[in-house]
């Protein structure tokens, strides 16, 4: 299965077949937002969202985590990646 890199927040492609739903990573300006859900004990997934920017020793990689915890890995995927992206709205909002 090939995705295509999304360039911008309303274009993230999402492939579904059946349970397994794969976000790709958005870029908005200078920001790489990627959710990266994570398995917990009884089933249940954990929302993160990880925001990088830069290159090379210049580059940074911010993880948030979330409190709430979803049923299902596409439910903690769409999420964090909607966090994510309000995140990046607001920070280059204010810059």
């Amino acid at each position: 299965m090939k995705s295509l890199p999304a360039t911008h927040a309303h274009d993230f492609l999402m492939i579904q077949n059946h349970t397994i739903s794969l976000l790709s990573p958005v870029t908005i300006g200078k920001y790489r937002i990627a959710a990266c859900p994570r398995p917990l004990d009884g089933g249940r997934f954990e929302a993160q969202v990880s925001i990088a920017s830069g290159r090379g020793s210049a580059s940074t990689d911010r993880v948030m985590r979330f409190c709430d915890d979803f049923p299902t890995h596409d439910a903690a995927a769409h999420y964090a990646l909607s966090q994510g992206i309000n995140w990046v709205c607001d920070a280059t909002r204010t810059q």
